[in-house]
């Protein structure tokens, strides 16, 4: 029998949290102030974490803590309060790399299921049964493994084992998250989260005898990214990854913006729906596909689902971008007026495209807008300004309105939020 899987999304703070519950989630992950492996986000202090416990309870959801970093021992004092006090909250999971971590979870925090993190690498069966006889609830495997083995591990593991997989989102060229790269070259140590990326910076080439002189790599005068890495994109794959065993499916980007998080929550969870109501006559709606271009990314692959693909992407460091998010909804008025919130900028009379909380993108136009002195204006210029607007369709609260850019662009190699 073919089980539903679980759509997990990441939330770096309290409004990714609430657009992953806004637009579908099962569970959620999340870090709070210690022990997480992004530290760029803003992450959840004690009073937001207990808050969001209470927000992912109320919806149905699930929620996750990361505590996937590899503790020095200066700083495994502080674990025994701060996981108490996660159990506390309430929260249903946590996501551990390390042994010692694991343990003490086991210790201090014996309601809450422990989850093994893409960190500890594990890759068969006979490590993911070893974990499950320690107390695994759950094992999120190392994202070097092919659907077929992922397939022959789910018959060889207990029933009650889950397995959790990365479905989309950026990729490490690291061995399961493990890098030393941003230590060695920046002081900054990837295993505590504060990657600098620099497997995605241009590389040239210097001769010793020939100061000043550098060469690319490859005869490309945009340089060399040698070890630049696709994005993953699974979302033409679902009926693979349920039937190889997988039982959640893991969306990537704690670091990314609350529109990324819309956006692909949204699109896994349309997926997963159709999978599961028209099972082996299930054909992915061309819209949820299209959907996943909308947001910033590099290109797509399937990473090593279906074997080896080609990984690298050898052009660029930056991110493909389309949309650009110009508005949130806040409320709709009537059938023709909305209360949003500006982010970035558009004129009267623009077509914009709307991604509402029921998750189907529509297209409406801006015939009119008025700002919070009830002036007319022409245009929204200034980010987070409050603003009235007029369409000729209704668009429903919690919405999320974009504006098609005019041409591709590329943007930076390493926001810190990327859409």
């Amino acid at each position: 029998m073919i089980t539903r899987p679980e759509v997990l999304a990441p939330a770096g703070d309290m409004e990714c949290l609430n657009s992953a519950l806004s637009f579908g989630a099962d569970a959620i992950f999340l870090a709070g102030k210690m022990f997480g492996m992004r530290s760029a986000s803003k992450n959840f202090d004690n009073t937001q974490l207990k808050q969001a416990c209470e927000l992912a309870h109320a919806k149905g959801a699930k929620l996750y803590v990361t505590c996937n970093t590899l503790p020095r021992n200066n700083e495994l004092d502080f674990l025994p309060d701060y996981l108490s006090y996660a159990q506390e909250c309430g929260v249903d999971a946590f996501i551990i790399a390390d042994l010692g971590v694991f343990e003490a979870a086991k210790k201090y925090a014996p309601k809450v299921a422990r989850h093994i993190s893409t960190q500890a690498g594990v890759t068969n069966y006979a490590t993911a049964n070893v974990l499950y006889n320690m107390g695994a609830s759950r094992v999120v495997l190392a994202r070097e493994i092919p659907l077929d083995e992922i397939a022959e591990m789910r018959a060889k593991i207990p029933k009650d084992l889950e397995i959790e997989c990365f479905v989309h989102g950026a990729m490490c060229v690291s061995f399961s998250g493990r890098c030393l790269i941003s230590s060695y070259m920046t002081g900054r140590d990837a295993n505590h989260g504060d990657c600098a990326q620099p497997c995605r910076w241009k590389y040239h080439l210097f001769e010793e005898n020939r100061e000043g002189q550098y060469f690319p790599v490859e005869e490309d005068s945009n340089g060399t990214y040698l070890y630049n890495s696709r994005d993953l994109c699974m979302i033409e794959h679902i009926p693979e990854l349920v039937k190889a065993g997988v039982s959640s499916l893991k969306i990537e980007g704690r670091a990314k913006s609350a529109y990324y998080t819309a956006v692909t929550t949204n699109a896994y969870r349309h997926a997963v729906d159709g999978f599961m109501a028209q099972g082996e006559s299930y054909v992915l709606e061309p819209w949820i596909k299209e959907e996943l271009d909308k947001i910033s990314h590099r290109e797509y692959n399937t990473g090593f689902y279906f074997g080896r693909e080609p990984g690298q992407v050898t052009g660029n460091g930056g991110y493909i971008r389309h949309y650009d998010v110009v508005a949130v909804c806040e409320k709709s008025v009537d059938d023709t007026t909305t209360e949003i919130t500006q982010r970035n900028k558009f004129l009267v009379g623009d077509t914009l495209d709307v991604l509402p909380p029921s998750g189907i993108p529509f297209n409406v136009k801006c015939i009119s807008l008025t700002d919070e002195y009830g002036n007319s204006v022409e245009s929204a210029p200034h980010a987070m300004q409050k603003l009235t607007m007029k369409s000729d369709v209704k668009i429903p609260d919690g919405s999320v309105i974009r504006k098609k850019k005019g041409s591709m662009s590329i943007v930076g190699v390493n926001p810190k939020k990327k859409n």
